[in-house]
């Protein structure tokens, strides 16, 4: 009798603070959600309609033709698929690049390799932005590309190029990091009866423990494609034509000095999130799995 009656009291006194946790997630969840809704709900009115007070959260008029029109101001189907590119490759990169490093570091205890790990989150300290300069000398100067000869000299090397783009973001420490600490949490002695089996430590990491690490890799994948797909900053230090200009500086011709059209920004904002937030609805079970357990071990 005593047992239930403690049980039940601990239900009663557990489910207000369920609600009241339930309640405040609710409330962040609607602001978080509100700049995204006003920004839908800006594409779809005419402009009379956007700075009006008290603030219409639904059009009294919907203008699906703002989405066509923003559409046609620029060739956005060609920031698209630059912007795909540039995502996917650097993607791509990061996953093959940064999880072969992660598992270097978690599983192959070669010489120096703390003070190697160690100079590479160091590097995580070093704001990005003064990186800019250096990284677009060397890319300039890279030989043999882009007109330059042997030395590097005579032409734009890889500046205005995919290559460009894609090369300096194709490994990060915060990615390598990532991937060590998942490869922490999976029983060595798989790679241990592996060995004994005669493997090396190449068919370890693909056939064994690369499959394994699915959490992790589609929160990388999530984590990394949403940065590379937003990224303003170093593509518009890097192009300079139409055929490698991203999406994100192709939004820039709705505004000038004096103007913007909001309703036909917020229109093309909103195609360009799309591709986020189908990313994210895909991986979103992986997501959180993998964020939770890279953190269980150090």
């Amino acid at each position: 009798m005593s047992i239930a009656v403690f049980a039940t009291r601990r239900r009663v006194s557990v489910e207000p603070l369920r609600l009241a946790t339930h309640a405040a997630l609710a409330v962040a969840s609607i602001v978080m959600a509100a700049p995204f809704l006003w920004m839908v709900s800006t594409s779809l009115k005419p402009d009379d309609q956007i700075f009006v007070f008290p603030p219409q959260w639904i059009p009294r008029v919907w203008e699906w033709g703002n989405y066509a029109h923003a559409m046609q101001v620029a060739p956005f189907a060609l920031y698209f698929r630059n912007t795909g590119i540039y995502a996917l490759g650097v993607l791509v990169c990061q996953l093959v690049l940064c999880s072969m490093a992660g598992y270097a570091f978690a599983r192959l205890p070669f010489p120096g390799h703390r003070i190697v790990f160690i100079a590479v989150l160091a590097t995580m300290m070093v704001p990005g932005q003064m990186l800019l300069i250096p990284l677009f000398v060397m890319l300039k100067h890279v030989p043999l590309a882009g007109g330059n000869d042997l030395l590097g000299n005579g032409g734009n090397g890889w500046l205005d190029s995919f290559p460009g783009l894609i090369v300096p973001q194709a490994v990060t420490a915060f990615s390598i990091f990532m991937m060590r600490q998942f490869f922490l949490t999976l029983p060595g002695e798989l790679a241990d009866a592996a060995r004994i089996d005669g493997a090396s430590e190449a068919q370890i990491f693909w056939r064994i423990m690369l499959p394994l690490t699915k959490p992790a890799l589609a929160t990388l994948a999530i984590i990394t494609f949403q940065n590379a797909w937003n990224d303003f900053l170093w593509p518009l230090i890097v192009t300079d034509t139409e055929a490698t200009r991203t999406l994100q500086l192709g939004l820039q011709v709705f505004q000038d000095q004096n103007n913007t059209d909001w309703a036909l920004l917020m229109a093309a904002t909103t195609l360009a999130s799309l591709p986020i937030v189908v990313a994210f609805l895909i991986g979103q079970r992986y997501l959180v799995r993998g964020i939770a357990l890279t953190g269980l071990k150090g």
